[in-house]
């Protein structure tokens, strides 16, 4: 179940009073009236089983709540309560396979966003795939998968598309067009630092064939995409979010940015534009799978159009 707190302008409260009662699928219904204070009003809390969120979020938008008010959702991982199991029976559909989609945007916008937190974990995951290419590492290239962010903004892409959000898109697609080039750049200056100072050698890399997987483009790897990209969407668009773990180990972008960036420095230009094909590969399949799930998700489930802009930021 999800928790909703709504502060409500004191004329609206009697209709989110009753858009809550109406729901079967809310519950724990409270009233603190002249409590808010920034904005001032009503404030409304309740419980809401995750299937019937989006319908009771939409109706509160539907009556001005967002744009005079405010509403915020938070995950309950426990309710001990005869009612909340009430509601989440009498709510249709299952909670695992409901799609939030104010949630859905609100965290696809703030993955999406181009900060020094995004490419700091970037920069280290090519870093890190860098070291796991020259060592001839498949476990250091595994822990570059997962430090790898890449997955938010390529998400927000995917979602953006669907709903038509081509703010969401371009701000995604900057952060990768930033965020990737500026990783790599960043791990060739490393390579040709450990090159120079003899830390490693063109020949060690060369016979490192337990990670030739990073930069060898095939079927399987657009397959791999694909399947990665819809299990993420999935994860993302459900109550199943560790599966996203299972995607970032899947898919290997950020192992072969730091590939390429290697390969770059001792002049292997072939094996080079092998990886940044693998990246590409891999970066259009993730989006082309999560935009398909998604799509297929909103015509089966979608409650409301949301064209609003983003209130996450």
């Amino acid at each position: 179940m999800l928790h909703l707190r709504a502060i409500c302008p004191v004329e609206h409260t009697d209709e989110v009073l009753v858009a809550l009662k109406q729901h079967p699928g809310v519950t724990h219904v409270v009233l603190l009236r002249g409590a808010a204070i920034e904005p001032a009003g009503d404030l409304v809390e309740a419980d809401v089983a995750r299937e019937a969120t989006d319908v009771v979020v939409a109706s509160l938008c539907a009556l001005g709540v967002d744009r005079n008010g405010g509403v915020t959702l938070e995950q309950i991982d426990t309710a001990l309560s005869d009612a909340a199991d009430r509601a989440e029976e009498a709510a249709p559909g299952e909670g695992a396979d409901a799609v939030v989609w104010e949630e859905l945007l609100s965290r696809t916008g703030e993955e999406s966003r181009l900060n020094v937190t995004f490419l700091s974990f970037l920069i280290i995951a090519c870093l890190l795939a860098a070291v796991g290419v020259v060592t001839n590492s498949p476990i250091t290239i595994v822990g570059a998968m997962v430090v790898g962010p890449e997955f938010g903004p390529l998400a927000a892409i995917a979602a953006g598309m669907v709903l038509r959000r081509w703010d969401l898109v371009r701000r995604a697609a900057a952060a990768l067009a930033v965020g990737f080039p500026l990783a790599m750049a960043i791990t060739a200056v490393a390579a040709f630092a450990g090159s120079f100072t003899d830390l490693f050698s063109r020949d060690m890399v060369l016979a490192a064939h337990e990670v030739d997987f990073v930069f060898q483009v095939g079927p399987f790897s657009l397959i791999v995409a694909l399947l990665a990209g819809a299990a993420g969407m999935l994860s993302m668009t459900s109550a199943k979010s560790a599966a996203l773990v299972g995607v970032f180990i899947s898919v290997t972008t950020v192992p072969a940015a730091g590939y390429a960036a290697v390969a770059a420095v001792l002049g292997e230009w072939d094996i080079c534009l092998q990886s940044i094909a693998q990246l590409a590969v891999n970066l259009v399949g993730i989006v082309a799978a999560a935009t398909l799930v998604l799509g297929l998700r909103t015509r089966r489930g979608r409650a409301r159009e949301l064209g609003r802009p983003l209130t996450s930021g």
